[in-house]
């Protein structure tokens, strides 16, 4: 019976040893797009998921910011973040992969690098002037990350290159920003500027309800693969995190759906060079739709 190209891929990789760094925007978002992956590549190589935006801020929060605590049942974001981090730690613990914490503050939460001109006073009143996303809606998911993101966008590639060290080894798993939630993009954005090979994983469960960027897709060639492994224990999965599960899935059945990944029409070409992050971050002015380390 033929392999199935994406099957055929990840034996290759898992053979090979070499490691795999699966990049999480937020604490959940491997588990929930990769889970079933990640349950049969943790016991035959070296992975490690590295969740980028584990952090809150200190309030005033905007109205988004807390309209999301509400929602969860937080009291306060510091608490709510530490709970995050460890369902995250007891979730990948079972799938016997590696983890890191990166440390960086959530969109959500995220403030301007320095504070415009005349909105001092004002920002402790409408808190909205001194994020970089004043709203969820019109701006955290609008598929745009902010020109105020840059030294975020700086950060996020300096974690990969602490992660993964040198150019030459390794394999990037980076989400394809289904969905337009600018921490996806970004994320997206540094993996696709790291100079290391990528696959990009669909969002789920943006991608039940939101189609993929095509042009991104067609710049790079990439084909969607399904990988249908693993998918019986992934549910429970999902649900070891608490405190996100029954907002995203509030009747309370979690889609059993393969997971997609996409890679180039030749997989062996998922390993060619790309352009170094330094090259292709020079004169960084904004990104379309798309702590050091613990």
């Amino acid at each position: 019976m033929a392999v199935d190209p994406l099957t055929g891929f990840v034996r290759t990789v898992v053979g090979s040893d070499v490691p795999i760094l699966v990049l999480s925007p937020h604490l959940d978002d491997a588990v929930l797009s990769c889970g079933g992956l990640l349950g049969w590549a943790g016991r035959r190589a070296p992975v490690t998921v590295a969740s980028l935006f584990t952090e809150a801020a200190a309030p005033p929060h905007t109205l988004s910011a807390r309209q999301y605590l509400k929602q969860t049942g937080a009291e306060n974001a510091d608490d709510l973040y530490a709970a995050r981090r460890a369902e995250d730690l007891r979730v990948l613990e079972l799938l016997d992969v590696g983890w890191r914490h990166v440390g960086l503050v959530d969109g959500l939460f995220r403030r301007l690098p320095r504070p415009r001109p005349g909105t001092a006073l004002l920002a402790g009143l409408l808190p909205e002037v001194a994020h970089v996303y004043p709203t969820y809606r019109l701006h955290l998911s609008r598929g745009r990350v902010s020109p105020y993101d840059e030294e975020t966008l700086r950060a996020v590639g300096e974690a990969i290159d602490a992660l993964l060290p040198g150019t030459g080894g390794g394999l990037v798993l980076a989400p394809l920003g289904v969905g337009g939630h600018a921490d996806h993009i970004l994320v997206r954005t540094a993996a696709e500027r790291c100079g290391r090979p990528v696959v990009y994983y669909s969002d789920f469960p943006y991608n039940q309800r939101a189609d993929p960027d095509t042009r991104f897709t067609a710049r790079h060639g990439l084909v969607a693969r399904d990988w249908e492994r693993g998918l019986d224990r992934k549910a429970e999965l999902i649900r070891g995190y608490g405190t996100q599960a029954d907002a995203m899935f509030p009747e309370g059945r979690v889609p059993m759906t393969p997971e997609v990944y996409l890679l180039p029409e030749s997989a062996d070409a998922a390993f060619r060079p790309r352009p170094s992050r330094t090259e292709a971050l020079y004169g960084f002015h904004g990104i379309r739709a798309p702590r050091s380390v613990s």
